[in-house]
């Protein structure tokens, strides 16, 4: 026979985290409230705890890497258009002495 895993969704277990958090209660008291085994409401609050500190240590970074990568695409992007600017600068200047050099007399 298999038994099948509860799959809470995120907000539930942001709700349960919470309620954790604010130590109103015991882990037992909120697990029988909330149909969850004891363990599972400390794992969920551990990994919050721990995600709160990379969040807030992370955030500055993350903005600079976000930042980082625009000014590299629109480098990108300007040094693309330049080449496509060249380019067609010489396709127009060529056009003009082509005909004159094939021109009939």
């Amino acid at each position: 026979m298999q038994t099948l895993r509860s799959k809470h969704t995120p907000a539930f277990k942001a709700r349960v985290v919470l309620e954790a958090l604010r130590e109103d209660k015991t882990s037992a008291e909120l697990a029988q409230a909330f149909q969850v085994h004891p363990s599972q409401i400390r794992r969920w609050k551990a990994q919050v705890k721990q995600e709160l500190v990379e969040l807030f240590g992370e955030k500055r970074e993350k903005r600079d890497r976000d930042q980082e990568k625009l000014i590299q695409e629109l480098y990108r992007q300007i040094g693309q258009l330049k080449v496509e600017l060249d380019w067609l600068k010489k396709k127009l200047d060529l056009s003009p002495k082509d005909s004159k050099t094939t021109g009939t007399v």
